[in-house]
């Protein structure tokens, strides 16, 4: 099974895109598990530093080098914040290009979900308002889009991992 090219293409010997792939450039850019972890915590409402660290279990310098290249291809933006009697820090938040990067997250969750978790993965996504389980499929109908804030996650009761929290 494999996708079809329009005639002009069909001689794939005859044509390439080199470096102007776009899934090339999306894994350059989501080149390290790190990297996606952020991008994971970021959909999750981590926006600080140090939360970053801790919940991803991965070393401050990584976490600052995965952040600084999200920022650099204008997928999170930082927003300065000060606590009461402490020094001005900065929080990371999801830009517009960041927000559409959650059917890439929801479609690789889903993958390993069903390939990867032996049918019990941890979380579920679901839809706030209804409940409903949400999923990603390729169609060519127009639907709605569904929004980070939109999702709620819950505990899959069919897991059997453990969690710290759940």
């Amino acid at each position: 099974m494999a996708m079809r090219f329009e005639e002009r293409l069909s001689d794939r010997g005859r044509w390439s895109i080199g470096d102007g792939c776009s899934a090339a450039r999306v894994l350059d850019l989501l080149s390290t598990k790190t990297v996606f972890l952020m991008v994971r915590e970021l959909f999750y409402g981590t926006t600080r530093f140090d939360d970053f660290v801790e919940r991803a279990e991965v070393s401050a310098p990584a976490v600052s080098r995965a952040l600084k290249q999200l920022k650099a291809a204008h997928v999170v933006e930082t927003v300065t914040y000060q606590a009461p009697g402490r020094r001005a820090r900065e929080e990371y938040r999801l830009t517009a290009a960041g927000e559409d990067l959650l059917p890439v997250f929801l479609a690789l969750m889903q993958w390993g979900d069903t390939h990867l978790q032996d049918g019990r993965p941890p979380l579920t996504f679901v839809e706030a308002g209804t409940g409903r389980r949400l999923g990603v499929r390729v169609t060519p109908d127009e639907v709605r889009e569904s929004a980070s804030e939109d999702i709620e996650i819950r505990v899959n009761p069919a897991w059997r991992g453990g969690s710290k929290s759940a």
